[in-house]
């Protein structure tokens, strides 16, 4: 017979109830980021290849 002890799971720790306003917190879509905006450098070859790329095909 081994003496060897068994290792004991590690503690859960139970979750814990928030009762905050979740409406005070900022979401990722509250962003330009979220939404999928590129980064603002102030580049105006592009901002024209952006412009170019969005372009409905109407507006050819």
């Amino acid at each position: 017979m081994s003496t060897a002890s068994v290792p004991e799971p590690p503690e859960q720790t139970k979750a814990a109830l928030v009762f905050d306003d979740p409406l005070d917190q900022q979401s990722s879509d509250d962003t330009d980021r979220g939404w999928g905006e590129r980064p603002a450098d102030g580049d105006s070859v592009a901002d024209l290849k952006r412009f170019l790329d969005e372009k409905p095909p109407h507006h050819v």
